[in-house]
């Protein structure tokens, strides 16, 4: 018998992506995995045995077989993402088919559950290759990191590329603000502070604010929020999973949300200004971060006190100098007028985050 389950138990709420195909006979089993299934957000295909249609076994993104089907799936295609689901911890024989069925991971329940659930909602999101995850954090105050971030999250979407730009300083007054979207309809952290778990990556970036051809995570207008190691490290993690860049703009103070996000980061540029007190105010910064972040540069701002320039200051913090951040005349201007940072092609601030991405994005050093 191999045909499809039309028990309403495999029957998922209306809107949930398309889930694994699950192979097994076993009831208690299978109710687990519908369980699973639902939670995380994914509705599945249920059967005996391999699909009379090949197809079905070869396109499902993820293939739960109970141990009870093994011996139905000899035979079958060899593929990835097949995984071997039971709950007897004590069978010798469990590992012997999987490498019958060619199974990537043989899993027990209820100790898997966890890890299971994020496989199944991995694949129904069709996660890929996680996004660039860069972090910008100022030196001192007043540096430029928050406007930085934004040009740089407004070159990455102005070149077509999926983007999301999250504001991690809840005392920066507001990326959506610098970007000229505070009305803008759209959830902000508040709405996320009490996530734990996993956060649906799809959901999320559907929430937000669309503001200049990417999404923006920001705070609102109202009292300060505390938001949880745990919401931060939900939140940035359904933001990776989407691909294409995510740009964090952080304080320079870390506690437990920023170290985790310091330790979702791909690589964090240090806004440095080119004077000798900015560059005391720095090595403290980047002592404090480099403690977490391993991939921590500097990025440095003119004008330049007598006798400094990026190199020195690079050199001073003992960091990669990933480049000159130029002057931009009238920027605030522009600001006023609805432009955001970055948007100005031709602008020295717009061509320097156009290189930055040319050059992070194909795995080349930034420089």
């Amino acid at each position: 018998m191999d045909g499809p389950m039309t028990s309403d138990r495999s029957a998922g709420a209306e809107g949930r992506r398309a889930g694994p195909l699950i192979v097994t006979e076993d009831e208690a089993l299978l109710d687990d995995l519908l369980r699973l299934c639902a939670a995380a957000g994914a509705e599945p295909e249920v059967r005996h045995a391999v699909p009379e249609r090949s197809a079905g076994w070869e396109s499902a993104p993820l293939i739960l077989v109970g141990d009870d089907a093994a011996p139905r799936v000899r035979g079958a295609a060899r593929r990835r993402g097949v995984l071997l689901v039971g709950r007897d911890q004590d069978d010798p024989g469990v590992w012997q088919l999987a490498v019958e069925i060619g199974a990537d991971h043989v899993l027990r329940l209820p100790d898997a559950e966890q890890w299971l659930v994020d496989r199944i909602a991995d694949a129904a999101e069709g996660v890929g290759r996680q996004a660039l995850t860069v972090g910008v954090i100022g030196g001192r105050g007043g540096a430029g990191a928050s406007t930085l971030a934004c040009a740089l999250a407004v070159t990455a979407a102005k070149a077509g590329r999926r983007t999301m730009l999250v504001d991690g300083d809840p005392l920066g007054g507001g990326l959506d603000v610098l970007l000229g979207g505070e009305q803008a309809e759209g959830r902000r952290w508040p709405d996320f502070a009490a996530s734990r778990g996993r956060v649906a990556g799809g959901a999320l970036e559907e929430s937000l604010p669309w503001l200049h051809s990417l999404r923006v995570l920001s705070w609102d207008r109202g009292d300060s929020v505390v938001i949880p190691a745990e919401a931060m490290r939900a939140v940035l993690a359904a933001a990776r999973r989407r691909g294409g860049v995510v740009v964090v703009d952080l304080p320079r103070r870390v506690d437990d949300a920023v170290a985790e996000a310091l330790a979702q980061l791909d690589l964090g540029l240090l806004v440095v200004p080119g004077e000798l007190r900015a560059v005391a105010a720095a090595n403290r910064v980047a002592s404090s971060v480099g403690m977490v972040l391993r991939d921590l540069r500097a990025v440095v701002r003119g004008p330049y006190a007598a006798g400094l320039d990026e190199q020195w200051v690079a050199a001073a913090l003992g960091l990669p100098l990933a480049g000159e951040l130029p002057m931009e005349y009238g920027l605030l201007e522009s600001q006023e007028n609805g432009a955001p940072p970055g948007s100005q092609s031709r602008g020295p601030l717009s061509r320097f985050c156009t290189a930055f991405w040319e050059q992070a994005l194909t795995g080349g050093a930034v420089s």
